[in-house]
């Protein structure tokens, strides 16, 4: 009797109102996080203190005062070598709007200091390292010599872009080049490690700073925990290739909660710059 009673009063089956499907993400610790929630607090997990990736324009908020300037934005990445798989290098670049890199560049100031820096992109090809990202970088630490000023470069990477082949490799030596210049000028160079940092990235420039941040639980390594586990035929630790472990190993000086980055790093800046 139901049925006929909200068919003569027009009133339809499914009244439901559709929700957003970006409301709730899932940690990788089970929680189930509210995103409104989760983006007011940082992007990290209240539960296990997860740190998820975030742009590069939430981490120049949280890093530099508020007037920067952007550097090197016309410099971007060009399909040298016809590269074509399922989809061709030429068509991956053409999805990317407003001719953006996997690395910003600014000059700001943190707590009245000057400093130059580099934010890597993950959500750009996986952060990975191509000609224009090692340009850019490169032309950023010439900057901070010519300012007299720290370099800061915030990791999240997945290593070499395979789509330039060798041309991505150079980029590794390019880059340590201008950094140990910059060095033997007497420059402090900083690094912030963050979820991920892996590959080339790592094997370079990440793990060749003066002194090295890293965000809690960040995921930083060169090879796959799967190839590591099967070159060596032994068990690995839980929490291998966490920022926490490389800490313990001596490779790494601060595990710094998102939150505190601008003032550990102005600290820095207080006994060193």
């Amino acid at each position: 009797m139901s049925w006929f009673t909200r068919k003569k009063q027009n009133i339809e089956k499914n009244t439901k109102k559709d929700l957003p499907n970006d409301l709730w993400r899932k940690c990788s610790c089970g929680e189930i996080l509210y995103n409104p929630e989760l983006e007011a607090s940082f992007s990290i997990c209240h539960h296990c203190n997860f740190h998820f990736p975030i742009t590069s324009e939430q981490y120049q908020d949280i890093i530099l005062d508020k007037k920067s300037e952007s550097l090197f934005s016309d410099i971007s990445s060009i399909d040298m070598l016809g590269f074509k798989a399922n989809k061709s290098y030429e068509e991956i670049l053409e999805t990317v709007p407003n001719n953006k890199e996997a690395v910003d560049c600014f000059l700001g100031e943190i707590e009245k200091r000057k400093v130059v820096l580099c934010i890597m992109n993950f959500k750009f090809i996986g952060g990975s390292m191509g000609s224009a990202v090692g340009e850019k970088i490169s032309k950023a630490i010439n900057l901070a010599s010519e300012k007299n000023c720290p370099i800061i470069i915030l990791c999240q990477s997945g290593g070499a872009r395979m789509q330039e082949g060798a041309l991505s490799l150079m980029q590794l030596s390019k880059i340590s080049t201008h950094l140990a210049k910059f060095s033997n000028k007497g420059g402090l160079y900083i690094s912030i490690l963050t979820y991920p940092t892996t590959g080339g990235v790592t094997a370079s420039f990440g793990m060749q700073a003066d002194v090295t941040i890293a965000e809690p639980k960040a995921l930083i390594g060169f090879a796959g925990q799967r190839v590591i586990k099967q070159t060596t035929s032994q068990e690995l630790p839980d929490h291998f290739q966490t920022s926490e472990f490389l800490k313990e190993k001596g490779f790494i000086d601060f595990v710094v909660n998102r939150k505190n980055l601008k003032n550990s790093i102005s600290k820095v800046l207080d006994v060193l710059a």
